[in-house]
């Protein structure tokens, strides 16, 4: 009975002390922190993008009582025209869930923003997301242009491709480039999805560091290692708007 003892003792103790393996990039950090960031894509009528700007500007306020807007941004380049994105902030579901309660009761949100920009918009979409452990999201030093670019990655998650990303990111930052805002995983929508927005002060300055790094070894070296892991990417240039916390 004793030296049955030992033998569960010793066991217990060998599995304590086994090595823990798991991401370093979606696991442990993001299962503890429920704070998300939703983003909204609003497809506009050809004839009423000023229209709806102007009523969003003119009662955002009405919206922002109830949750934290990041940014909202207009769409200059990239896929279809006359389109609007914009990212919220909630500290987890049930926080979202509340707020949206909260809205469906608020009758002058409703009847000054809502009715009357719903007969603008063709088409919406919605996706959640988390902040990677390993970026926060930073505020730009003055106002500038934004760029989206996301990245669907190949099935099997961050545990496959996550190190590599980090790393090809991290050249472009590191290098001085451009300046990163913040990198986002998706949750909820296509998964495997992966946005990185960029800040530039300008279009022109974006592409001039754009071409720079096309020459720079360490980048060049960094993004091949990542690309093996990439299925397609696709990007937006993001003006923001005069209501916009993102300058």
């Amino acid at each position: 009975m004793l030296v049955l003892r030992s033998r569960l003792a010793a066991a217990l103790a060998a599995r304590t002390l086994a090595p823990q393996v798991c991401s370093s990039f979606a696991t442990g950090p993001r299962q503890y922190d429920g704070t998300f960031y939703e983003f909204r894509t609003y497809y506009l009528k050809p004839s009423k993008m000023n229209e709806f700007l102007e009523n969003t500007k003119k009662n955002i306020h009405l919206r922002t009582a109830h949750s934290e807007l990041v940014g909202y941004w207009s769409v200059e380049f990239g896929g279809r025209m006359n389109k609007v994105f914009h990212i919220w902030k909630y500290d987890n579901f049930a926080h979202r869930t509340e707020v949206r309660k909260a809205l469906a009761k608020d009758k002058e949100w409703q009847e000054q923003y809502l009715i009357p920009n719903l007969a603008l918009i063709d088409k919406q979409e919605s996706e959640i997301t988390y902040l990677v452990p390993w970026s926060k999201l930073e505020e730009p030093p003055k106002e500038g242009i934004y760029e989206l670019a996301t990245f669907q990655m190949k099935p099997g998650g961050p545990a496959l491709w996550g190190d590599p990303f980090k790393r090809a990111v991290h050249t472009h930052v590191n290098r001085g480039y451009t300046k990163l805002v913040g990198v986002f995983h998706a949750e909820y929508g296509v998964l495997n999805r992966v946005h990185v927005l960029w800040w530039n002060e300008s279009a022109d300055s974006r592409a001039a560091g754009r071409h720079q790094s096309h020459e720079d070894p360490r980048v060049v070296a960094a993004v091949r290692e990542s690309v093996h892991f990439l299925e397609s990417q696709q990007n937006m240039l993001l003006i923001p708007t005069s209501f916009s916390p993102l300058k």
